[in-house]
């Protein structure tokens, strides 16, 4: 029985989910009007690379929270953080895996300067507090859309289950954090055959989920600091989208209507991470967006466009770091010693 090559980024999965977002986004383009979408495009004009700094910074508070979380002795410079957040969100961008791939290749990115238990766990706590300060966001997000905003009944009807589901998820996460339940390990020990690379790492990964599970009471200050740079990075989204709203409308608006539309952004990106630069899904959903809180289809499809040209600028240096470094599937798992999935023959 012969090992089979492992596969690469790019898979039938993903031709298609982009194929089929392509299609949605040029009927999206078709249907609002190329000419409006363009002439509000021009209109960022000099705002855009300012858009494209602020995209940076928020990288920026990312890769610094990861640091904090880094458990002494060991230490990972601001700058190599910096570098492994571009490349696996680049990574993370243009294929279905989203996630699962990219936060590994942040992992693996920084291995000459950081092994990678540590390096994993510090990264395992960053993406809980993000997780946590984006539930709390598009939860704040929608309430102030529910009482704000006049809405149609089934919208208020969704907006309201969807507040409920985030509570949820928050206090299902809170509960987990106090029982500290073996969730992945126990998973590995269950669908992995005894004495294969998959049920052997459970010892390692459970290794790993005390450390996250116990992070808050050994290093209370760093929670603080990195849960701090979470909001500053909600906040400069915020920011972001304010500033393309006023270059995009002829009126400026309320500073709560581009919360309220980052908000709807950010859920987008959560829910449509597995659809590579959420094309096509984002313009249609923004729109929807934008239209509900009184701006008209086409400054959500316009919107989502300027975004994501700011994603694509910033993927493509991060895509350059994946190159030089040589970050590959095989690579990805060598570096942090992850088993390969199983196959058949």
């Amino acid at each position: 029985m012969t090992q089979k090559e492992p596969r690469g980024w790019f898979t039938l999965p993903a031709v298609l989910s982009v194929a089929a977002g392509l299609a949605i986004f040029i009927a999206l383009i078709w249907k609002t009007g190329p000419q409006q979408i363009l002439e509000g495009m021009l209109r960022v004009g000099w705002m855009f690379p300012v858009i494209v700094v602020l995209g940076g910074l928020r990288f920026l508070a990312r890769a610094t929270a990861w640091t904090i979380c880094v458990e002494p002795p060991q230490r990972l410079r601001v700058r190599d953080a910096f570098a492994a957040v571009l490349a696996g969100d680049a990574l993370g961008n243009i294929t279905p895996l989203g996630p699962v791939v990219g936060e590994p290749a942040k992992a693996a990115f920084v291995r000459p300067h950081l092994p990678p238990a540590p390096a994993l766990t510090a990264l395992a706590v960053e993406n809980l507090l993000y997780s946590l300060a984006t539930a709390v966001m598009i939860a704040t997000g929608t309430i102030a859309l529910l009482f704000l905003f006049d809405l149609r009944a089934d919208v208020r009807d969704y907006s309201e289950i969807a507040v409920l589901l985030l509570a949820g998820a928050i206090a299902v996460t809170l509960v987990i954090l106090w029982r500290r339940p073996a969730l992945v390990s126990r998973w590995l020990r269950v669908v992995g055959r005894p004495g294969s690379k998959l049920h052997s790492s459970s010892a390692k990964v459970r290794a790993i989920e005390e450390d996250i599970y116990s992070f808050s009471s050994r290093r209370p200050g760093a929670v603080a600091a990195a849960g701090a740079l979470e909001i500053v990075f909600h906040a400069l989204g915020v920011l972001e989208t304010h500033l393309t709203l006023v270059m995009i409308l002829p009126d400026a608006p309320p500073l709560l209507v581009s919360f309220v539309l980052e908000t709807a952004s950010r859920l987008v990106t959560v829910v449509f991470k597995f659809v590579p630069l959420q094309i096509g899904v984002a313009e249609g959903s923004l729109a929807g967006a934008t239209e509900l809180l009184g701006m008209g289809t086409t400054t959500g499809v316009t919107y989502s466009i300027v975004r994501k040209a700011r994603v694509v600028t910033w993927g493509i240096v991060g895509a350059i770091l994946l190159v030089r470094r040589g970050i590959t599937p095989a690579r990805l798992r060598s570096d942090l010693e992850l088993p390969a999935a199983p196959t058949q023959n």
